[in-house]
């Protein structure tokens, strides 16, 4: 079982940053992919990045690829979504995931957590 807690959401002008945090529990989370998501209101969930368990490989969206970094740290079972050069169309609330393999597809998930929101103003 993996608990997923995000953190670091907030308002930011465009082409500015944010870092968020996702803080897993449990004992396997350094076995599992993480992805992260995001939902705009009105819009269905769109994959965003994810990187394979060990850190070695890492995949992104093309909307935020060159301005996204997907990062880990399994010795403090976290995962990290570094977000520059921010634009109005990144609002959306921002979720991580866990996985045993990284994909796009937002059903190969199979844990969640609660999402946090990320605002970029114009």
């Amino acid at each position: 079982q993996v608990q997923l807690v995000e953190s670091g959401g907030g308002l930011v002008q465009a082409g500015g940053w944010l870092r968020l945090s996702c803080a897993a529990s449990g004992r396997i989370f350094s076995s599992y992919a993480m992805g992260w998501f995001r939902q705009a209101p009105g819009k269905d969930r769109e994959f965003v990045a994810a990187i394979f368990w060990s850190g070695s490989s890492t995949y992104y969206a093309d909307s935020v690829k060159g301005r996204f970094t997907i990062s880990r740290d399994n010795t403090k079972n976290t995962v990290y979504l570094q977000m520059n050069s921010l634009k109005p169309e990144d609002t959306a609330v921002y979720y991580c995931a866990a996985a045993r393999q990284p994909s796009r597809a937002h059903s190969e998930y199979n844990y969640w957590g609660q999402g946090t929101q990320v605002t970029v103003s114009s």
